[in-house]
């Protein structure tokens, strides 16, 4: 069954994804409705390099290179970048291209879509956040020995508490005796004899 040309501007303009189309310059020379919705701009606004003003500063060089590069090598490419919303807010997107060709095999730019994909750029990043806050616990992790206090370093060298701590950090050791140790160690030692 062919589509007519109504039914295929429905299936463009209400799809629920961001679709626009560039030239053979490079150029964008269309958006559809969803697009437009989106960013809460005009096709005038959004025409040739303008659809650009709504990436956000931090993204814009690398997406441009990317969009730039798969152009000119005619391959296609998939990139994510944050794109302005109409209410101003950043949202993330994952924009697929691929060059389109004529009729008679010429060819004459360039289809996208986009999706917006924030929730699972910010759930990726909060995955992450957990696990380098877990790594950096793990690496907290000093193995000692229950009964002789030794410490492993990383090559898996058992060395005494003090010299790791020498070896590993700015702690300047000074020596002295706990009380536990002196009633142990040194039971005549005066004031240990008054309390027996």
């Amino acid at each position: 069954m062919n589509l007519s040309y109504s039914e295929y501007k429905i299936l463009t303009e209400q799809s629920p994804i961001l679709i626009w189309r560039s030239n053979v310059t490079s150029e964008c020379d269309y958006f559809n409705e969803r697009w437009l919705a989106f960013t809460g701009r005009t096709m005038e606004q959004e025409r040739g390099n303008g659809w650009a003003e709504g990436v956000h500063r931090d993204d814009f060089d690398r997406c441009v290179k990317i969009y730039r590069d798969s152009f000119a090598q005619r391959q296609s490419f998939e990139m994510e970048y944050r794109l302005r919303r109409h209410d101003g807010e950043y949202r993330w997107i994952l924009d697929r291209g691929a060059p389109f060709y004529d009729e008679a095999g010429d060819f004459a730019g360039f289809i996208g879509s986009c999706i917006d994909i924030t929730e699972q750029v910010e759930a990726r990043n909060a995955l992450l956040k957990a696990k380098e806050t877990e790594i950096r616990k793990l690496r907290q992790l000093l193995p000692i020995c229950t009964h002789c206090k030794k410490v492993r370093d990383d090559t898996g060298y058992w060395s005494d508490v003090e010299a790791y701590f020498l070896e590993h950090s700015d702690t300047i050791f000074s020596h002295g005796v706990c009380p536990d140790c002196l009633q142990k160690y040194y039971p005549y030692y005066p004031g240990n004899e008054e309390d027996k």
